[in-house]
């Protein structure tokens, strides 16, 4: 299932959000706008706009309004982006030099911090006082998040639930505050809300787990980036966590993410993903996310019967059979 169409209902709204981002970054510092542009200009999936303006469908849908929720939003997810390319070290994203690579790290931190204040700033334009709370909440959770997966680098005595948390923090909130948010900027029923919110939550688990498994199976061009990029850096994800509890596969897998470790990643890491292919780790981490998904969809079931619903069961189903 192509992007288009899944999203081609909302392409002219789209196309608002589309500029709105490229004017929002727009400042003084012409250096701090450039490096903003690169990132924006890589593109992306547009996940959590989309998903603002489906939530504003079940109230009183407004562009105008709503792109005070979608554009903050998308900017808040790509400031992460650039920083998290500085803590992993890495060099390309979508296919595309990053920010760190392009110029240096002090430049990409302060892009993230411009990226940040900018998506602050377009907020103000809301005087709902609850959508600023859960806004800071999802930004808070998403920096401890982080820290956790810092700390967990290369940890690999964590546990499926330890990994979760983490997900649930650095990916699924944002995600899940995008459908909510949406729905209360649109005044829709507080039933409303609370249900995209469960939907979001169980899709962005989902899709971060797809995103791992991704890593580990996709192509480089598939995925922008080469395969085991997380294994380089020392992100131990689901499928490799399932991988070390085999008893003899994992022993092995064990003693090359040690070597990988002691090269500080800078070594060929696809005998190590080779072995995590070949285990049940794959096929384990699929029954995961769709049971993600599953959840997701029942989440749906009290939500007014309209078109939007049935577009979001398609982007549920969507989240876990791509390949980008």
């Amino acid at each position: 299932m192509k992007r288009l169409d899944i999203f081609g209902a909302l392409k002219k709204d789209m196309d608002v959000i589309e500029k709105e981002l490229y004017r929002s970054i727009e400042g003084d510092d012409q250096q701090l706008t450039e490096t903003s542009l690169h990132l924006l200009k890589a593109g992306g999936k547009r996940l959590r706009p989309v998903f603002v303006l489906m939530g504003g469908k079940f109230g009183n849908y407004d562009i105008d309004k709503l792109k005070y929720i979608a554009v903050p939003l998308e900017l808040i997810h790509s400031a992460s982006l650039v920083h998290d390319d500085v803590i992993d070290d890495a060099d390309m994203r979508r296919g595309k030099p990053t920010v760190k690579s392009k110029w240096d790290n002090r430049i990409a931190m302060y892009t993230g911090d411009y990226i940040y204040g900018k998506a602050l700033t377009l907020t103000t334009n809301l005087n709902n006082p609850e959508i600023h709370r859960i806004l800071s909440k999802a930004m808070v959770e998403m920096s401890i998040g982080e820290m956790e997966q810092i700390r967990d680098f290369f940890n690999c005595n964590q546990d499926v639930r330890r990994y979760l948390l983490r997900i649930r923090r650095k990916t699924s909130m944002l995600i899940a505050v995008s459908c909510q948010l949406g729905a209360m900027a649109a005044e829709a029923d507080r039933v409303v809300s609370s249900s995209m919110y469960r939907f979001g939550y169980n899709v962005g688990m989902a899709f971060q787990i797809q995103d791992d498994l991704l890593d580990l199976c996709g192509t480089e061009k598939q995925i922008g980036k080469p395969p085991g990029s997380d294994m380089r850096q020392g992100n131990i994800t689901l499928p490799v966590i399932y991988a070390l509890q085999e008893p003899e596969l994992g022993q092995r897998l064990l003693k090359e993410i040690e070597r990988i470790h002691a090269l500080n990643g800078q070594c060929d890491v696809s005998e190590a993903v080779g072995m995590i292919r070949s285990s049940t780790g794959i096929a384990r981490s699929e029954v995961l996310a769709d049971r993600y998904i599953r959840k997701a969809i029942d989440a749906l079931d009290s939500l007014p019967d309209i078109k939007t619903k049935k577009q979001l069961k398609d982007i549920a189903h969507f989240v876990t059979k791509r390949s980008y």
